[in-house]
């Protein structure tokens, strides 16, 4: 199956936007962990502190994934 996988901030970088091919029943959970063997150390750190969305609405790891979906991976941000 494939989703659209949406980056934003520093993730964009790093982790790349398009499409992504996971296996039919995947969760979120295993996208990220998919992504998790493509970084560099620092960046999977990073991953570790994200916010996901699915079709614009956050998600958990759980959640279970359809073709097509757009996953928006949201990294932290501060200020004040």
């Amino acid at each position: 199956m494939r989703v659209r996988l949406l980056a934003f901030g520093i993730l964009k970088g790093e982790v790349g936007e398009g499409l992504l091919e996971l296996p039919a029943g995947a969760t979120v959970g295993d996208l990220l962990d998919a992504l998790g063997e493509r970084l560099e150390p620092a960046a999977l750190q990073l991953l570790s502190r994200i916010a996901v969305s699915v079709n614009a609405e956050y998600a958990q790891a759980e959640r279970i994934l359809c073709e097509g979906d757009e996953v928006g991976l949201l990294p932290p941000v501060s200020g004040g």
